[in-house]
């Protein structure tokens, strides 16, 4: 190597390998790196630890990302990286047979701590959730753009990891939307539009698995989004699909993705609570029921909070299945392990007097890889179950 990096001192034994060094294991460095400088750690016995971005002013101090101290952290180390991430994606799991939208770096789960990266057809979405990648961004883009040449890119960073993290970033120009395809079903990707949902590449095996279980049934989508288990319903050959959601733009974008497949699909703009009230009232029942709300919270001070609504809106889910009828549950709130959310699932079943038998429990898909020692990049959670 060249020039020394600069160097921060651990004040405690480290014996761990996750890539997170929070700040009160690092000693106060003399001279203060910026945030996102790549930087040496030398453990309390003078020991080279691993490279990594430094970040004084975040919770994580370090975050290591080599560990090999022969090995530069540097565009070439970006290069192989993220070439390894696609390799995984296209010669082992062979993604580019079913979708051209997948998760091209899944942060911690591919060894890029701070960098999670979607593809959508020719369109790159690169989300910054450190001050160190977004620092080193064009080496980002360069390694990029080896694997996908000609590619749209589209960069943001949401407003609290900014201030977490301590850099500032306005996000670059919204691109035009992608169409893309995932087993035959097709979608308008519009990752710039409505609260830059995008699409959610992370529920394609579910989408596709629960799709087969729908022809002939009344099926019944809370928390609809943009669509996706609805309109894969109604092309897998259900009977009706009804697509329940609070937010206006994504249910115009859901009828825009039901239009692009040729089926029909009723939406309707709601809060889900009094809505499922008044169906459970009617006894308006439905053979498969989906409810995939959005992320509760952030803060782990809330995840009992979380999972009190957890309860009360699957409560009602079940109220409205067909006795012998399918219930799908999900949960992307990270703080909340699948254990909570089965024991939750548990609860609703007691509390609604309905019986559920679990078929299957399952997560993101294998493009959303996690490491056996960073249990934080596994968040989603999706339970199939029969009701009784």
């Amino acid at each position: 190597m060249n020039t020394p990096l600069p160097t921060v001192h651990l004040k405690n034994a480290w014996r761990s390998s996750h890539p997170w060094i929070f700040q009160k294991l690092v000693a106060k460095p003399e001279q203060k790196p910026k945030p996102g400088t790549i930087v040496d750690v030398i453990g309390v016995e003078g020991e080279w630890i691993g490279r990594g971005f430094y970040n004084g002013h975040s919770r994580i101090a370090v975050r290591i990302l080599e560990t090999d101290p022969d090995v530069p952290v540097d565009a070439g180390w970006f290069s192989r990286k993220i070439a390894e991430a696609v390799s995984l994606r296209r010669e082992v799991l062979k993604l580019d047979e079913v979708s051209n939208a997948w998760r091209v770096v899944h942060a911690e789960g591919d060894g890029l701590s701070g960098l999670v990266v979607d593809r959508y057809d020719d369109l790159l979405v690169v989300e910054f959730f450190s001050a160190g990648m977004f620092r080193h961004r064009e080496w980002i883009y360069e390694a990029l753009t080896e694997q996908f040449p000609g590619a749209r890119f589209y960069s943001f960073a949401e407003e609290h990891v900014q201030k977490q993290e301590s850099f500032d970033f306005r996000g670059t120009e919204p691109p035009a939307p992608a169409i893309i395809t995932e087993y035959g079903v097709r979608f308008r990707a519009d990752p710039a539009g409505a609260h830059k949902t995008g699409f959610f590449a992370d529920q394609r095996e579910n989408r596709e698995w629960l799709s087969h279980q729908v022809a002939g049934k009344r099926v019944l989508d809370l928390c609809c989004n943009t669509g996706g288990f609805g309109v894969y319903a109604k092309v897998r050959g259900a009977e009706e699909v009804v697509g329940v959601d609070i937010d206006e733009d994504v249910i115009s974008i859901a009828k825009g993705n039901a239009k692009l497949n040729d089926v029909r699909l009723k939406f309707v703009q709601a809060d889900i609570f009094p809505w499922l009230r008044d169906a459970g009232n009617a006894k308006d029942l439905y053979d498969v029921v989906i409810l995939d709300p959005a992320k509760m919270t952030r803060d782990r001070e809330q995840v009992i909070a979380a999972l009190k609504k957890y309860l009360d809106m699957n409560k009602l889910a079940l109220g409205v299945v067909k006795p012998g009828g399918l219930f799908a549950t999900f949960s992307c709130t990270g703080l909340v392990s699948e254990q909570e959310f089965l024991d939750m699932l548990r609860r609703a079943a007691y509390f609604s007097g309905r019986t559920i038998q679990i078929l299957k429990v399952s997560g993101a898909g294998a493009d959303h890889p996690f490491m056996a020692h960073v249990q934080e990049s596994r968040y989603l959670k999706a339970v199939f179950c029969r009701v009784f």
